[in-house]
């Protein structure tokens, strides 16, 4: 599979600016420096079918029900920022949903591990053993 960042998704990409929540002065009622990022992964054209199949399996919840991706960051004071920010994590969320995971290879414990884990069971067992207890009737 080719890098994902080799592929140009400017393009089909979309951003919002609006004006941040929470704290942070006069700035913050008079500057839109949060970012909206929108990505329609149905209408891509640089997904492959199997590609879009995946993102939406993986990236369900983060999907909406128009099938557009979203990603905001308002994590920086300047809308550039946040702008290179968005792109950033809509790349790494690409990149995790179409790589995909190695199968579990199923091994066998090795022979010593067997041994020592019951000569182990052994050594317990022969300490309880010796403990003797109480030997009559009730």
């Amino acid at each position: 599979m080719t890098d994902i960042r080799e592929r140009d998704f400017e393009r089909e990409l979309s951003f919002q600016a609006s004006r941040s929540g929470g704290a942070g002065g006069q700035n913050v009622n008079k500057v839109a420096s949060k970012v909206e990022l929108r990505f329609h992964v149905g209408d891509s054209e640089l997904l492959t079918d199997e590609e879009k199949a995946l993102i939406q399996e993986k990236l369900g919840s983060r999907i909406n029900s128009e099938g557009v991706l979203q990603v905001v960051c308002q994590a920086e004071r300047s809308q550039l920022q946040n702008k290179e920010q968005c792109i950033e994590r809509f790349y790494e969320l690409l990149r995790q949903a179409l790589t995909r995971q190695k199968k579990r290879k199923a091994t066998k414990p090795t022979r010593a591990s067997v041994r020592k884990r019951l000569e182990g069971k052994r050594r317990q067992s022969d300490k309880k053993a010796s403990r003797g207890g109480f030997k009559g009737d009730y």
